[in-house]
């Protein structure tokens, strides 16, 4: 279980660092900003994210769905703003950095299954 857990930290601190490189607006001052960004990314997907996930139900299923990926954007933002050293610049670039980062995850997660 703790072995698992690290494995989605470190595909997380992955799914960052490959957005910042990808995504204009995305960035990070040190190697320790970037993972502590990880951190609270994790933290904010545990915690505040089920909960947008439920009040946003409505809206989620009329848009079949596509509401979440606004609420992955929102959950990127919102990171940036509680760590010193890791910017996200806009909307724009929270909704494709979220997508990078989701997009790393799960490859991530399905070769570490195998």
């Amino acid at each position: 279980m703790l072995a698992g857990m690290i494995l989605r930290f470190l595909f997380a601190v992955g799914g960052l660092w490959v957005a910042a490189h990808l995504v204009h607006g995305i960035s990070y001052a040190t190697t320790g900003s970037l993972l502590f960004a990880a951190f609270v990314l994790g933290i904010m997907n545990a915690i505040v994210r089920p909960v947008l996930v439920i009040l946003t139900l409505p809206l989620t299923l009329v848009t079949l769905g596509l509401f979440l990926l606004v609420i992955n954007a929102a959950m990127l933002g919102l990171t940036s703003v509680f760590i010193r050293g890791f910017h996200v610049g806009g909307f724009a670039a929270a909704f494709w950095g979220s997508i990078v980062v989701s997009l790393v995850s799960w490859i991530g997660s399905a070769l570490a299954e195998r």
